[in-house]
């Protein structure tokens, strides 16, 4: 299988340049995207994993590869966890936690709805994000402490909202519906909000909630390649996250002030 090694024309040269956390964040979501796309193009073998929705594809493993091999040059101290099985002791706090791809069903269905994904955590709370979607072209990068940027241009801060005359994005996988303990805080929040959309990428919807799109973005169980990029982009963007367990099941939830905390007390009843 052969591999995309060009450095994109936007990123540093890494052979003239040290890449900063914030180049590397970027690029590391350009390549995999970039290689996922191309990969696409040619025809994929679909593995499903746990159900006819969730699936995992060469183009999965690849991007997630491509991503741990520019990690091993450029911060061979990082740890690594990947969601296709990378995991890389690290030799201090920091770690780097990559979805390769992101919205894998919308990829593999032909959809533009999809991204690479990658957050670095480290000492004292870090957080740091990058999402890309190759479709479009856009880089999305920002954190706790580093404002979010779209393909380099800063996004509007965000501003408090109201959940009831916003969109609010979210999903709940289909079987889960027969589960109350599930079902019915989803449908208390759903009519709270003006309208719902349910698109199939996390971290792509999060991308959208610090652009000012959606106003608030929530979804239960998620692990940490599918909240931690998005997170730190809504972060970055002067947006509120938080972290609520309703019946025993733990939802995420990002947004804008007010309208998140709206959405908080209406999963809980």
């Amino acid at each position: 299988m052969s591999t995309d090694t060009r450095t994109p024309r936007h990123l540093p040269d890494e052979t003239t340049a040290t890449l900063t956390d914030v180049d590397l964040a970027a690029r590391l979501v350009v390549d995999a995207g970039t290689l996922a796309r191309r990969l696409r193009e040619g025809g994929l073998d679909v593995r499903h994993k746990t159900s006819v929705s969730d699936v995992v594809t060469e183009a999965d493993n690849a991007a997630e590869a491509r991503i741990t091999a520019l990690l091993a040059r450029h911060r061979p101290g990082d740890g690594v966890l990947g969601e296709e099985g990378t995991l890389v002791p690290g030799a201090d706090e920091r770690r780097w936690v990559v979805d390769p791809v992101d919205g894998t069903y919308n990829f593999v269905n032909g959809s533009d709805y999809w991204c690479s994904a990658v957050a670095l955590t480290g000492p004292d709370d870090y957080l740091l994000g990058a999402v890309h979607r190759p479709v479009t072209g856009d880089t999305f990068v920002g954190g706790s402490s580093i404002p979010t940027r779209r393909n380099g241009v800063p996004v509007p801060h965000l501003d408090a909202g109201d959940l009831a005359a916003g969109s609010l994005a979210t999903y709940l996988h289909p079987p889960f519906f027969d589960d109350p303990d599930l079902a019915d805080p989803f449908h208390r929040l759903s009519r709270g909000a003006a309208t719902i959309r349910m698109l199939g990428s996390g971290s792509v919807d999060l991308a959208s909630v610090a652009c000012g799109v959606h106003t608030v973005w929530a979804q239960h169980s998620c692990p940490e390649w599918d909240w931690l990029p998005g997170r730190a982009l809504v972060e970055g963007a002067g947006g509120v996250c938080a972290t609520v367990e309703v019946n025993g099941y733990d939802w995420f939830v990002a947004g804008r002030a007010g309208a998140v905390e709206q959405a908080v007390s209406l999963l809980r009843g």
